[in-house]
């Protein structure tokens, strides 16, 4: 009888009949950290499926819904049609917003450290209770189809903050269409109340001048120690930047950083005077220590102070409108050019009579121009 009880006790035991656990699953550890942030998750719950329509979208971005600013973009870094239709009407909703941040460009040559600078500094502008966007322009992108910024485990700080948005390049395109796509992320940015943006290239290049028609302030980033200072940079993009930073200046290389800073200084001298009445500077810094960073936020801020009082700052949007409308408009009129029907075959006709010199190159423009 005890027997009887104790099989039926054994029975209503709970999990009774289960098979024996491993001891590797008995104890399921540390729950993994969630992917996504939960203030990411509850502005997505916000702003579900069904509200993509560009009323939707826009009303999200000037709430400073980080989802819908994500949205925006990636339509208007699409390639379809009606992606960039949508891109354009939810851009004239939003622009009435548009205009009310510092736009910083930045560049350097390879290996200064841009990325760690910007985590740096863009920490040190979070600290001043501003929000900050961080785009880039990438050249290599339309031949690798790469973006920098992928992995933005190199901006730990700035990719979990609430205040901090970092979008990666296009992946495609032409270097003016990539340019294009960074100068509508930027306004979708303001739009969505960064008041801080900052645009970064890779290397330096072809991309510095397009970044330069888009800024208001252009800092170049170069290193010190590395043989003449002066060389392995274009003369042109010293003459566009307002600022020189040498970064990495610390522990054994600060003094080569003075030197340097030094050498930038004279040469800096010898451009003619800019339309900005601004006198371009040359200064150190390390964005690993953090040093000097204070000085370039405050060097930003008078160059500001500065081109807003002789109105330089205003007419540089302008002007930059301006360009950029003609740059576009030339592009649009050649991608039309190109998609009319037989253009391609008249194209390589022409190309040929060139290559036979049965022909002269200004006949043959105006033969498929039609005059």
């Amino acid at each position: 009888m005890d027997q009887a009880n104790k099989a039926d006790e054994k029975k209503n035991e709970p999990n009774a009949g289960a098979k024996p656990k491993s001891a590797l699953s008995v104890n399921p550890g540390v729950a993994d950290a969630p992917a996504i942030s939960p203030y990411i998750k509850e502005q997505r719950k916000s702003l579900s499926k069904k509200e993509t329509t560009a009323e939707s979208l826009a009303e999200g971005i000037l709430a400073g819904n980080r989802t819908a600013l994500s949205k925006a973009i990636t339509l208007v870094e699409s390639n379809l049609d009606e992606h960039n239709d949508k891109a354009q009407a939810v851009l004239e909703l939003v622009m009435p917003k548009v205009g009310n941040s510092i736009r910083i460009g930045i560049t350097g040559v390879p290996g200064v450290g841009k990325s760690t600078f910007i985590e740096s500094f863009g920490s040190f502008i979070l600290e001043q209770n501003r929000k900050l966007a961080v785009l880039a322009i990438d050249p290599s992108s339309q031949r690798t189809r790469g973006s920098i910024l992928g992995d933005k485990t190199r901006m730990e700080i700035l990719s979990k903050s609430e205040n901090a948005f970092i979008r990666p390049s296009p992946s495609s395109g032409s270097l003016g269409g990539v340019a294009r796509k960074t100068r509508e992320s930027m306004y979708l940015c303001e739009a969505a109340g960064f008041d801080t943006i900052i645009i970064e290239t890779v290397g330096v290049g072809q991309s510095e001048t397009q970044v330069h028609s888009m800024v208001d302030f252009f800092l170049l980033l170069m290193l010190a120690g590395a043989g003449d200072e002066l060389q392995g940079i274009k003369r042109g993009i010293m003459e566009m930047a307002d600022l020189i930073a040498i970064n990495k200046a610390d522990g054994p290389n600060e003094a080569y950083a003075t030197r340097a800073r030094a050498e930038y200084e004279s040469a800096l001298h010898l451009f003619p005077a800019p339309e900005s009445k601004w006198t371009p500077r040359a200064t150190t810094c390390s964005g690993l220590g953090g040093k000097g960073i204070d000085e370039i936020w405050k060097l930003i801020q008078d160059y500001i102070s500065t081109t807003t009082a002789n109105g330089y700052y205003a007419k540089n949007r302008e002007d930059q409108t301006k360009t950029w409308f003609e740059e576009s408009l030339r592009e649009a009129v050649l991608d039309q050019f190109y998609a009319t029907k037989g253009k391609k075959e008249a194209i390589f006709e022409s190309e040929q009579k060139l290559m036979l010199g049965k022909s002269t190159l200004l006949r043959e423009i105006k033969t498929l121009l039609g005059k």
